[in-house]
């Protein structure tokens, strides 16, 4: 006896935004059907990873994170060349010295790291500010005047911040992170205003905020998930692609080894999978970009994308 595979019909679609330039070009978005439900509608961008590098050499990092950057991680040029021959789709620079706590560096100072960072590269960048919103408003502008022509992704612009970096994108020809928190009303405010400054809305990407696996993951992956079904029935404001910080939520947490802690195995792989689990969860949920740490995490998350890109027959 035959089955009918119950299909859901969609009236609208996510946008689809391209970043960096040249043969190693993304693109993201586009997708008329729920995650990777191919019976359904198309996905003609597969969701890609990025691995994050620093301005300044990291001092909290394990000895099983740090030793897969040995040789470069006071190098941030020779840092991201390293992530791309790791198979980065994308790097991720984090300004990290720009902070007022952790060297205060000048917008110009942040500006050549980057400009260095791209030249270094052939996949697109990602420009991360420091996260105070009054600094990084002063030196993503700058950024973007470095960058300018390079197509890159420049963030996190917040409600507070959005003005001077939407412009910065805007004379640099860059897109923009929209950074809210966990409110998808907020997002949705956010874009609108960032729109009304006559930014296109194919050059927007929503970080919604998120929690690694244990932390808050479920309220992050029902927000993700809302923002795509919102997307998909026509909510032109939710309709960009999401892109993930995982990197800096899966690994922030440290053990505090005790006599009465338990033996959950071995460090290094429990923190990879850590990492996995978070990214491919809210993949799954409607990410498009996880930005991660570990290379071994970029390499399963890359496999598993890559199994759930194939068609199954129904």
């Amino acid at each position: 006896m035959a089955v009918t595979i119950a299909k859901e019909r969609w009236s609208s679609k996510c946008l689809e935004v391209a970043l960096g330039s040249g043969p190693k070009q993304i693109k993201v978005g586009g997708e008329t059907t729920l995650p990777f439900l191919h019976f359904e509608g198309e996905t003609p961008n597969a969701p890609v990873v990025a691995l994050e590098i620093f301005d300044a050499q990291p001092q909290e990092w394990p000895d099983f994170l740090s030793s897969v950057y040995e040789g470069v991680l006071g190098d941030p040029a020779a840092w991201a060349k390293k992530c791309v021959e790791y198979g980065a789709d994308l790097v991720a620079l984090h300004l990290s010295r720009t902070h007022p706590d952790q060297g205060d560096a000048s917008p110009e100072d942040a500006a050549a790291v980057a400009a260095d960072v791209a030249a270094a590269i052939d996949v697109p960048l990602i420009v991360l500010g420091c996260g105070v919103d009054e600094k990084d408003a002063a030196v993503l502008p700058e950024v973007a005047n470095a960058l300018a022509g390079k197509n890159c992704l420049l963030g996190c612009a917040s409600q507070e911040n959005y003005k001077s970096i939407v412009a910065g994108c805007i004379a640099g020809g860059h897109a923009v992170i929209a950074s809210s928190p966990l409110d998808i009303n907020l997002a949705k405010q956010l874009n609108i205003l960032i729109t009304e400054m006559n930014l296109e809305t194919d050059r927007i990407i929503i970080d919604p905020s998120i929690g690694g696996l244990g932390y808050g993951l479920e309220y992050a992956y029902s927000i993700i998930e809302r923002m795509r079904t919102g997307a998909l029935m026509g909510d032109k404001m939710l309709a960009m692609p999401v892109v993930l910080l995982v990197g800096q939520e899966a690994w922030k947490t440290k053990e505090a080894k005790t006599p009465d802690t338990p033996d959950w195995g071995e460090q290094r792989k429990r923190a990879i999978l850590w990492e996995v689990a978070t990214a491919t969860s809210l993949i799954h949920a409607g990410g498009h970009i996880a930005v991660v740490r570990h290379p071994e995490s970029l390499k399963h998350i890359k496999e598993h994308i890559a199994k759930m890109m194939k068609p199954q027959a129904y």
